[in-house]
């Protein structure tokens, strides 16, 4: 037992299931001698379950950790260059790849036996562009063992202004020229780089409020598709039901006119009895009367 295989096997558990694995794992390190990474396995925290849905899309989708990863590289470098159709065409694709990855997750964990909240699932495409926006976050996500989930925080603005600084050019001591021109050209670009970052910021925030935007249509237009599909099962039930009802009517309105025909019979053979009855009684008196 080591310590990567033991962190590799409780991150891969719903996280109802961490904490007593873990405890166990420490349990078995401890008695084999090894308080050391008896230690190191006590120390790992359980998941929340934005991270554990996105430890389980690394986990069961590891052929698209790659392609993340490489976007992510693209569009840094994008916003460095600050090639504006380049930034177009990727933020394009990040679109594509961050709601296609969203839902992949989502259907993972339902089938793992965990329905996610709307929270829950911006929260996994929030750790999504964390991984885009910053290689240690991308670095982290890809080993498959995140406990909470990753923020933009420093985005692609802090890159870009990481970038910018790196970019800036040295300054040394020497004159100013002698006309204007480096200065008005370097005015320009300054002016054309911080437009360039204002629009990319722009439209890294208008990204995000489209992609919330979709993921809640796309649950609306899920939650539709199951009631429509819950109806349709009960239109078929209903349908059984009222087969099944009016075989019933038919077989009741024929016991019904059996029953008539029977209690017609009766009442004609008590009428005949009756009068029988009645010309007995009748006879009896007669020859009561005759004797006397």
């Amino acid at each position: 037992m080591d310590f990567e295989s033991v962190a590799d096997e409780l991150y891969g558990l719903r996280p109802e299931d961490f904490t007593a694995a873990r405890n166990e794992r420490a349990r078995a390190a401890r008695t084999a001698g090894d308080r050391n990474l008896a230690k190191r396995i006590t120390a790992l925290r359980r998941p929340t379950l934005s991270a554990w849905a996105s430890n389980l899309l690394v986990r069961e989708q590891s052929g698209e950790v790659g392609p993340l990863v490489r976007l992510g590289e693209q569009l840094r470098q994008a916003h460095h260059n600050l090639d504006g159709e380049q930034l177009r065409e990727l933020t394009h694709q990040q679109r594509v790849l961050i709601g296609a990855l969203s839902r992949q997750a989502r259907q993972l964990t339902a089938e793992a036996g965990h329905e996610v909240s709307e929270d829950v699932q911006q929260e996994v495409e929030e750790t999504l562009h964390a991984v885009l926006a910053d290689p240690q976050a991308a670095t982290e996500w890809a080993a498959g063992r995140l406990v909470k989930p990753l923020s933009t925080t420093s985005g692609f603005a802090a890159a870009q202004g990481a970038s910018a600084g790196a970019a800036q050019p040295s300054r040394t001591p020497k004159a100013a020229p002698a006309r204007g021109d480096a200065s008005d050209a370097e005015a320009r670009r300054r002016k054309k780089l911080d437009r360039t970052r204002q629009e990319a910021e722009d439209a890294q925030e208008d990204l995000r409020q489209r992609e919330k935007e979709s993921a809640a249509i796309s649950r609306q237009a899920q939650d539709a598709g199951e009631l429509v599909q819950n109806l349709k099962q009960r239109v078929t039930e209903l349908a059984e039901e009222l087969k099944s009802t009016e075989e019933q009517q038919r077989k009741a309105r024929t016991e019904e006119r059996e029953a008539r025909g029977r209690a017609r019979d009766a009442d004609r053979r008590m009428r005949e009895a009756r009068r029988r009855a009645e010309a007995a009684a009748a006879q009896v008196k007669r020859l009561t009367d005759d004797g006397r």
